[in-house]
């Protein structure tokens, strides 16, 4: 009888292990499918409109610079010494930004360096600040901004402690507003929205200004949308803009100018 029982043992055993693999390669599988559909996903861009990203490649008072880790905008001539670090809306191509962004090279002789984020999701952006200033050796002023998203993230940005050791001095948001408190800080802030953001609404900016210095200044453009801050199509969610891509990056490129970047 014990010889029987004992026999039996293994053969008892064997189907619990069976059905443990099971769930083990079913769970790992399941992980495996999670993954490749978060990165799937990430990478699936609102890619940059080609002609207005044309006009900024020819330009002859523009400089391009890409690297792997972002995209420089910087005078032909002698560069002001301002800068700014301007981070993508979540998985917007950074090269949509090029046309809106270049008036101010052009006008002022600043520079600007779009990052490239992680995953092209600037929450998963770990890299400190001085990973993009430094493709920008000659400016020792730094602004921080961003879109949507990657306003959220430039507030983070310029409240980190090394902030002002990297040269920041201010913040801009297109389309954007805060998370965290910056009131009590003396950074020099810009906010310029849209009418008729359909995302970033006028409410939500309103509502969390008291996030922002006293000092803040705040530009509405009047018929633009959430896509209107770059180019690259229409965005789900979005209102409809009425204002055309050239007078838009001609306000962008005032507000920028009046605000002294």
């Amino acid at each position: 009888m014990t010889t029987t029982a004992d026999a039996s043992a293994p053969r008892t055993l064997r189907p619990k292990r069976h059905r443990l693999r099971t769930a083990v390669l079913w769970v790992l599988s399941l992980l495996v499918l999670l993954v490749v559909g978060v990165l799937f996903w990430a990478h699936t861009v609102m890619m940059g409109e080609r002609p207005a990203s044309l006009e900024v490649w020819s330009d002859p008072a523009i400089t391009v610079t890409a690297t792997d880790h972002s995209v420089v905008l910087s005078p032909s001539g002698d560069p002001s010494g301002t800068g700014l670090v301007f981070i993508p809306g979540a998985k917007v191509d950074p090269y949509a930004y090029m046309y809106k962004l270049a008036g101010i090279v052009e006008q002022t002789g600043a520079t600007v360096v779009i990052t490239k984020p992680t995953l092209n999701l600037a929450f998963f952006d770990t890299r400190p600040l001085s990973t993009f200033t430094a493709d920008a050796p000659a400016v020792d002023e730094w602004y921080v901004g961003g879109h949507s998203l990657g306003g959220v993230r430039a507030c983070q940005l310029v409240d980190a402690p090394d902030a002002a050791a990297d040269g920041v001095v201010g913040l801009v948001l297109f389309g954007s507003y805060c998370a965290n408190d910056l009131s009590g800080t003396d950074l020099r802030v810009l906010s310029i929205s849209g009418s008729d953001d359909g995302l970033s609404t006028p409410q939500k900016i309103d509502a969390a200004a008291h996030l922002l210095p006293g000092d803040a200044v705040f530009v509405e453009v009047d018929g633009a949308n959430h896509a209107s801050f770059g180019d690259y199509g229409v965005q789900p969610g979005d209102g409809t803009a009425t204002i055309d891509d050239t007078q838009m990056r001609r306000e962008i490129t005032d507000a920028l100018q009046a605000f002294g970047l």
